[in-house]
């Protein structure tokens, strides 16, 4: 029997990763995605043309970095309505609106103009019929040292020359943005309670708890 059937998770459900950069969002989201039989849905980092350049210069490319990752985003909701469910998605689009441009809002690097437009595209795509809702997020949360160890052990050259206030501040922010999240059931696993690279059998548990926080959402809908 497949772990889904075995606990009862719906074979047309979506799951989004959510979390900061560096605590293992793609790792779980392969994980889950095997375990289930589940298709993964990834955010395009390495083709991404604005990154390489947001690192360097926030002011001058965050709403053209921002604008990017929501049609990309969006793209891949639409394909997820398509294939009817079934995914384990990497990063939320929530996050894109609720933390990121948000911040570079608050901080001048993005201007009034320019953030009216992306929460009004925004605001327009999260009420088209192509836009699934997920049935749960899953937060990966971690203590700032142990996210900065991960980062350092990636090795990213754009990760490795950002300061570490930036990623001091995106772990505040996260944080902040979690507490208030209501868009989606959530499920929070810190990330030194499991080691899917060292021990594939730490999953089950974890999908254990997504079956019951699932079935107690599906109660509370009757």
């Amino acid at each position: 029997m497949m772990l889904r059937e075995k606990y009862a998770i719906p074979q047309n459900a979506v799951i989004t990763i959510a979390g900061t950069v560096g605590v293992g969002k793609s790792t779980m989201t392969n994980g889950l995605a095997d375990a289930l039989g589940f298709r993964t849905s990834f955010e395009k980092v390495d083709s991404n043309p604005y990154l390489d350049k947001f690192y360097k210069d926030f002011q001058k490319w965050s709403f053209h970095l921002q604008i990017y990752f929501l049609a990309e985003r969006f793209k891949e909701q639409k394909r997820i309505f398509e294939y009817g469910g079934g995914f384990i998605q990497d990063r939320s689009i929530y996050e894109d609106t609720g933390i990121f441009a948000r911040m570079h809002h608050e901080k001048g690097n993005m201007s009034d103009v320019d953030y009216e437009t992306y929460t009004s595209l925004f605001d327009a795509m999260v009420m088209t019929p192509y836009f699934p809702h997920p049935d749960l997020l899953i937060y990966l949360e971690g203590s700032i040292d142990d996210i900065i160890d991960r980062i350092k052990v990636r090795g990213r050259p754009m990760e490795q020359e950002t300061p570490l206030a930036y990623w001091e501040e995106m772990h505040y922010r996260y944080e902040k943005w979690i507490n208030s999240f209501n868009a989606c059931p959530v499920l929070r696993l810190n990330i030194k309670e499991y080691d899917l690279v060292q021990d594939s059998g730490s999953i089950e548990p974890i999908i254990e708890r997504i079956g019951y926080m699932i079935d107690q959402t599906r109660l509370l809908k009757k």
